[in-house]
């Protein structure tokens, strides 16, 4: 009897415990407090997606430090450049470059592309025709850099492109010159986004003549100078050409020591210079400001360019 009684108490207890053990179960869980100053967020419906997080804004810092790019001595767009920007300036009877202490020099033309591509607080100058998407070409004092603006006379930061060569010149070089200044000559520079020099163009004819032209010069010229000699080379396969592209500078010596037939200059030639060259303008281009992409500038004063690569602007938030 005593043994039946404690049997049923273990029952009992056994049930109860399975019961609560099911209340448990089915107690819906409860959210975590809400702490004070907080909010929680809706409960998102069902079919429906979040939005996805907002990109930052541009993180352009105007307090940063201006990246002066420019091209090395030897370059006729810097010559140029610093000359219609009054980077060179008078100094007594001297003549001086007033390039700010720091500026990143290089001798070639996709190398300051590169150098500005890669820095965002850069800002650098190129031929017109060298302008891509991978930089951004500013307007000068209002104007853009186009090519109608550089024939108006809008953009006034615009140079000549030179072929020169020394006395009498072969018919070999003197037939290739006249391909330069031909129809077919000057259609291949307005397709490089350069501006023709020939009031009236002639067409030409193949001379099938053979030799090899030797040609040395300015960076901002070779990129057209190679396209002409391709086109040339289809009317007169017997022709060969070689050239170096080392900067305007090297290619008016080459041309006035006679080790090049034809020196390529982006550039005006200096007045010893032109007393001892003959010169032929193959075209007209502009010099593009340029900067980073993620620069928000898109004008310039002129003023303001002089004052960055003189030293006096530092910082982009300096710019008017």
């Amino acid at each position: 009897m005593k043994n039946r009684k404690i049997l049923f108490i273990i029952a009992a207890v056994l049930m109860l415990v399975m019961v609560f053990t099911g209340c448990a179960k089915e107690q819906p869980q409860q959210p975590a407090p809400q702490q004070p100053g907080t909010e929680q967020p809706a409960p998102q419906q069902p079919g429906t997606e979040q939005p996805a997080p907002q990109q930052p804004a541009n993180d352009f810092n105007t307090n940063k430090d201006i990246t002066v790019v420019a091209r090395d001595s030897a370059s006729g767009t810097r010559g140029a450049f610093h000359e219609i920007m009054e980077i060179i300036q008078k100094e007594g009877d001297k003549t001086v470059d007033k390039l700010v202490v720091g500026a990143l020099e290089f001798d070639g033309t996709d190398k300051v592309i590169t150098a500005v591509e890669q820095d965002k607080y850069g800002i650098g100058y190129i031929s017109l025709g060298s302008v891509s998407e991978r930089i951004k070409a500013v307007a000068v004092s209002g104007a853009e850099p186009t090519i109608d603006n550089v024939k108006s006379g809008a953009y006034t930061v615009a140079r000549p492109f030179l072929l020169v060569t020394k006395g009498d010149e072969s018919d070999l070089v003197k037939d290739f010159l006249n391909f330069t200044a031909s129809v077919q000559g000057q259609k291949i520079v307005q397709e490089k986004n350069f501006i023709s020099s020939v009031e009236a163009p002639q067409e030409y004819t193949s001379s099938v003549l053979s030799g090899t032209i030797k040609m040395a010069g300015s960076t901002s010229v070779a990129p057209l100078m190679e396209k002409l000699q391709e086109e040339y080379n289809k009317l007169n396969p017997d022709v060969k050409f070689e050239m170096q592209a080392n900067g305007s500078s090297q290619g008016i010596k080459a041309a006035q020591d006679g080790s090049y037939d034809i020196g390529m200059s982006s550039r005006e030639l200096k007045t010893e210079e032109a007393s001892q060259l003959n010169r032929h303008v193959l075209a007209i281009d502009g010099i593009a400001v340029i900067v980073n992409n993620d620069n928000p500038t898109d004008d310039l004063a002129a003023e303001d360019i002089t004052a960055i690569y003189t030293g006096e602007i530092t910082k982009w938030s300096e710019v008017k």
